[in-house]
């Protein structure tokens, strides 16, 4: 299934908002207030949806500058769950992920193009099972200022794709399981303190 939806995790991170720091900041994505999620068609009658409990990555944010951003995101494809354990362990196997042979999903983000004040589009490369496929995320830049509780520096953003698991070999049940898998990603990114 798509669970490439950790991959997108990593991109919403990127791009450009309407306050920036006086130069590009490196972040890291905080696993404890982001998220990956993935929705895959079930014959028609409903979507089965998927999360990535595991996932990690790092990207460089300048608001005045979006398009020299960078983002790099992996996610550890043993940690997709449906909440269905006998279903879990079917698409850890050769059939779907293969995860014993391809641990990670990983996204790097090559292009950042803002399209307005708050929305803009990461393309890149994401890898899902061995494979290498471009894909491009449509990005919401949601917020950029202090956290109250602890006074990091905090980024947020949301975003948004859709992949074709066939494209990535998986094409075990096609027509019964769908093709295409909705991702849906939300990002918090803290200043990384060197």
């Amino acid at each position: 299934m798509k669970y490439r939806l950790a991959v997108l995790l990593l991109s919403m991170t990127a791009l450009g908002g309407t306050m920036s720091p006086a130069s590009a900041a490196k972040f890291d994505i905080d696993p404890v207030h982001s998220g990956i999620a993935f929705y895959i068609d079930h014959l028609g009658f409903s979507k089965v949806i998927g999360v990535a409990q595991e996932f990690s990555g790092a990207f460089e944010f300048d608001g005045s500058k979006p398009d020299a951003s960078k983002l790099d995101v992996k996610v550890t494809v043993a940690s997709i769950s449906t909440n269905n354990k006998q279903r879990d362990g079917d698409i850890q196997g050769a059939d779907w992920f293969n995860a014993t042979e391809f641990p990670e999903i990983t996204f790097v983000g090559k292009e950042f193009k803002k399209t307005n004040e708050t929305t803009g589009q990461i393309a890149g490369d994401l890898t899902i099972a061995g494979v290498t496929r471009p894909t491009t995320l449509a990005v919401t830049f949601n917020k950029e200022g202090q956290n109250p509780w602890d006074k990091s520096h905090v980024v947020g953003f949301s975003a948004t794709t859709k992949v074709k698991r066939s494209d990535f070999g998986m094409k075990a049940a096609l027509g019964m399981i769908g093709d295409e898998v909705d991702l849906v990603i939300q990002v918090e990114g803290r200043e990384h303190k060197a």
